[in-house]
């Protein structure tokens, strides 16, 4: 892989590509500085525009394909969310070698948890219980399922093939890691409708402030699925002391949990199969996750 690069195919983005992009495009902004957001973010390319803008271009042809879905539905859900979300400011061209559409988002400020250092980890799972409860209760009609709406039988054979190229790496115990999953495969599949869900909640996708959710950012994954999706910052972000307090403002039920733990580790795997290389946070933070998962069974 290309230094500096995460998938193959990435194009080539720099500061002097948003520089063009945006004299091209939208000159009223061509004055205005641009700088690199130092991010562990997977999918996009972020650089700060000016004092109070983003802007956000997608690493790969499946994450551009998000890019239209967010501007219109990132409208739709912010004003029935319990935090800020993203507002989409415009939405930029292919153009000066960059091959799909991009996005100006208004900034948002704040500082990304770090598991293991959050201060008051009670208040933040009740935050995080808020914001989910709110993306809940969202009108369903014409929403697009969800990046991660499968069950999670649909994953196995991915699963199983992270746990032996893992395995064979030193990196994780097969039979303690498969004993968590088997565990989640025999939970009860969830009654009901699906429901909106941010499916990515992870700490590089919130924004704190005082210690307490300011904001959720990248709805790339958003949609319908299983609400139990939605608990994986249970083994993300949250200690274990403050779980308890996540699952019961939650209401959740042990088949919802098992399922949860199930996302979580599978989630996890997959991305350090994925990242070990490539994204040394995204590695360290999925390491940290399936320990979670493996000391909470």
């Amino acid at each position: 892989m290309p230094a500096g690069k995460m998938h193959d195919g990435e194009p080539d983005i720099d500061t002097a590509l948003v520089r063009r992009l945006i004299a091209a495009q939208f000159p009223r902004w061509a004055q205005l500085p641009v700088e690199r957001v130092d991010s562990a973010g997977t999918q996009n390319a972020m650089y700060r525009l000016g004092e109070d803008m983003v802007v956000r271009l997608p690493r790969t042809a499946g994450a551009a394909q998000d890019v239209v879905a967010e501007h219109v539905w990132l409208r739709r859900l912010a004003p029935a969310l319990a935090v800020a979300v993203p507002e989409p400011l415009t939405e930029g061209r292919p153009g000066n070698g960059y091959p799909w559409p991009w996005s100006v988002f208004r900034w948002l400020s704040g500082a990304i948890p770090v598991a293991g250092r959050i201060d008051e980890p009670e208040r933040l799972a009740a935050d995080l219980a808020r914001f989910v409860l709110s993306l809940r209760g969202v009108d369903p009609t014409d929403a697009p399922p969800s990046y991660r709406s499968e069950t999670l039988a649909a994953r196995d054979t991915d699963v199983r093939a992270a746990i032996a190229g893992l395995a064979a790496l030193g990196e994780i115990d097969a039979a303690a890691v498969s004993t968590v999953w088997d565990t989640a495969l025999r939970a009860p599949a969830r009654p009901g409708p699906p429901v909106w869900i941010h499916a990515d909640l992870q700490p590089g996708n919130m924004l704190l402030a005082d210690g307490r959710l300011a904001a959720v950012i990248d709805f790339g994954c958003a949609g319908l699925g299983d609400p139990a999706v939605d608990l994986i910052p249970a083994w993300y972000v949250l200690p274990s002391a403050a779980r308890p307090v996540f699952r019961a403002a939650l209401a959740t039920d042990d088949g919802m949990w098992a399922r949860a733990r199930g996302w979580a580790l599978s989630i996890a795997l997959m991305e350090l199969d994925y990242y070990r290389n490539t994204n040394p946070t995204m590695a360290s933070t999925a390491r940290h996750v399936i320990t979670e998962t493996l000391t909470d069974q």
